[in-house]
C-alpha cells in the first residue's frame, strides 16, 4: 500500500520548517513532561494490573505501518476487540475515562513525533482497514505525516459521545463519520500551511 510522496501542498522550506518545529518542541514537551509521563505510566500500571503503555499498528506516511504509542485507557474483554469506541464502551477503565477526556492518553505520541513518524499537525492515523479503503484521489491524504491533532480531530472532539448516542457504531462511523473525517483530512493536505498548523494547535488546546 506503499505511495509516491513526490507530491505536497508545502514547498520545500516549509516541510523543513514544519519538520523542524516537531523535533524541536516534541523534544522540549518529553523533557518537561517527562517526571509527569513516568507518573501516568505508573499509576495506569498499578490500577490496571499490566503495562500502563501499549503500542498499536496504524498507516503512517507512504501507506507505511508504524506502532503509535498510548496511554492504555481501556482493558482486555474477549471478544470485544473492536478499534471503534463510544465513550460508554464498557471496555474503558474509570482512569482511562478520565485520561480520554482529557486527551492524556494521547501525549506518548509525543515520541511519534520525535522520531518522524507523525506531527503535531496531519490527518489522524487510521488502523489498517481504513487507510485501505482511501481510492483515488483520497490517497493523497498518505502523503503526509499523520497527526496528534487536526481539523477532522477538532471537528470530531467528541466522537465518543457521539458515538455513543448510536444504536450501530461500527456501521455510523463507517457510513457518516469516517467519510467525513476523509474529506476534513482531503481539504486539509490540499490547503495545508505552517501557520495554520499553529491554529489547530491552538484550537486543540484551548
Amino acid at each position: 500500500m506503499i505511495i509516491n510522496n513526490s507530491n505536497h501542498s508545502l514547498s520545500m522550506f516549509q516541510r523543513i520548517v514544519k519538520r523542524l518545529f516537531d523535533i524541536v518542541f516534541s523534544l522540549l514537551l518529553l523533557l518537561l513532561l517527562l517526571p509527569l509521563l513516568m507518573l501516568f505510566w505508573i499509576l495506569l500500571s498499578i490500577f490496571m494490573r499490566e503495562n500502563g503503555i501499549f503500542l498499536q499498528q496504524r498507516v503512517g506516511r507512504g501507506g507505511l505501518l508504524f506502532n503509535i504509542v498510548k496511554f492504555k485507557t481501556m482493558k482486555n474483554i474477549p471478544g470485544r476487540e473492536s478499534t471503534i469506541t463510544s465513550l460508554d464502551d464498557i471496555r474503558i477503565t474509570k482512569i482511562g475515562y478520565f485520561f480520554r477526556q482529557a486527551k492524556i492518553d494521547e501525549l506518548p505520541q509525543l515520541w511519534n513525533v520525535l522520531i518522524g513518524q507523525m506531527s503535531f499537525v496531519g490527518p489522524r492515523p487510521d488502523v489498517p482497514g481504513y487507510a485501505d479503503k482511501l481510492k483515488g484521489s483520497d490517497r493523497v491524504i498518505l502523503l503526509v505525516r499523520p497527526g496528534i491533532t487536526g481539523p477532522a480531530q477538532i471537528f470530531y472532539k467528541n466522537e465518543g459521545k457521539i458515538l455513543s448516542k448510536q444504536s450501530n457504531i461500527r456501521k455510523y462511523n463507517d457510513n457518516v463519520i469516517w467519510p467525513n473525517k476523509v474529506r476534513i483530512n482531503l481539504k486539509y493536505v490540499k490547503n495545508q500551511s505552517f501557520w495554520g498548523d499553529i491554529l489547530y494547535i491552538w484550537q486543540t488546546i484551548f
